[in-house]
């Protein structure tokens, strides 16, 4: 047996897998019934969907994702605690609890400022997401509410009726020290920026464990959620496509690109390059909202080849395998549990047409 292998039925080992279901940009949300069904099929333990204003509403469809399958957890990674009034954020989520037997996680980001400001939402703060994460709790239980803090001012919230159901697990997306010691002390679980090398991964952890300490919590009662962009058995071109354009997606934000290349020792001068292609120059949010995937594609040749084989995981299943397991062992068997994002001639990180790349 190879030392420090994994020997855990296959089943559990499948189960502490998850996957994307509509990545990207979608105008069908109704293909994510047949993901999810797929990816229950294949034994995987979660399904994560990013949120997206239009047609990717996490209430909506981990209403239906629960009615089509019997098993898989339903994660939102991401959405935020001030898109939605606090009363309705927990109202969702103990309603989607009651309809799917408490299989719901609520995963939340911070997003950048400059999108809250754009829509006339206040940006958060440490200190709010801090307070929001006890009033998510508190109405979930059915506990009434009186707040007036930096997570804004609530006289009076409860919810008069609530499921026989646990409040769901809380996970927060980090990617810095301060992210990562949040979510050590204060949520359930910490869903690490895909594009993350081993090495970064290794370190992230070591700080939720610290927090976790330092809060008095026991050692690994916070899940880390390890995200690696899984591209395999993929022709160069499809495979620039699946990963190189996701990866400039997140590169040219603003504060994101830094994090990223902080955390994972690279050099941010690489960053003002890749922003002063001629896609991009003129792009203040989200380069995927604004441009084509054919020009994300020609962007990403723009990339540093260490910013994309490093953090990533290509080439051969075998190959890809052998750029996962590296994840895996930089912590606990409790901070195994990485969802993978993979990818086909579609763009995108999940594909249900081609489960076998799970």
């Amino acid at each position: 047996m190879t030392p420090g292998a994994d020997t855990r039925p296959r089943s559990q080992q499948v189960a502490a897998f998850g996957g994307y279901t509509l990545p990207g940009r979608v105008s069908d949300p109704r293909v994510a019934i047949g993901q999810a069904e797929a990816a229950e099929r294949l034994g995987l333990g979660t399904l994560w969907l990013s949120e997206r204003w239009g047609t990717k509403d996490f209430g909506v469809l981990s209403g239906a994702i629960g009615q089509a399958t019997d098993s898989i957890k339903i994660a939102s990674g991401i959405t935020h605690f001030q898109s939605r009034h606090p009363a309705m954020l927990a109202s969702m989520a103990m309603t989607a609890q009651a309809m799917t037997n408490g299989r719901i996680m609520i995963g939340i980001g911070r997003s950048v400022d400059a999108m809250w400001k754009a829509v006339g939402l206040p940006p958060p703060t440490n200190a709010s997401i801090i307070d929001s994460v006890e009033l998510f709790r508190k109405l979930c239980a059915g506990e009434k509410v009186r707040y007036d803090g930096p997570a804004g001012t609530y006289p009076s919230l409860r919810l008069a009726d609530v499921p026989d159901q646990p409040v769901p697990p809380l996970v927060f997306a980090a990617i810095g020290p301060k992210g990562l010691g949040i979510a050590g002390r204060h949520f359930d679980g910490v869903l690490l920026h895909p594009f993350l090398t081993p090495a970064a991964v290794s370190e992230s952890v070591k700080t939720v464990r610290a927090a976790e300490r330092e809060a008095g919590r026991p050692t690994g009662s916070v899940k880390v959620y390890a995200t690696v962009v899984v591209a395999p058995d993929l022709p160069p071109e499809k495979e620039i496509a699946v990963v190189g354009a996701r990866a400039v997606t997140y590169y040219q934000i603003p504060t994101f690109g830094e994090q990223l290349a902080k955390v994972n020792g690279w050099s941010v001068d690489d960053l003002e390059r890749l922003r002063s292609h001629p896609h991009l120059k003129d792009v203040r949010g989200a380069a995927d909202s604004v441009r084509t995937r054919d020009e994300l594609i020609d962007v990403a040749s723009a990339l540093t080849t260490e910013w994309i084989t490093s953090a990533s995981a290509v080439g051969s299943p075998a190959d890809c395998q052998g750029d996962v397991r590296p994840l895996l062992r930089r912590g606990s068997r409790r901070d195994r549990a990485a969802r993978q994002h993979t990818g086909s001639a579609g763009g995108g990180r999940c594909s249900p047409e081609t489960p076998r790349q799970f």
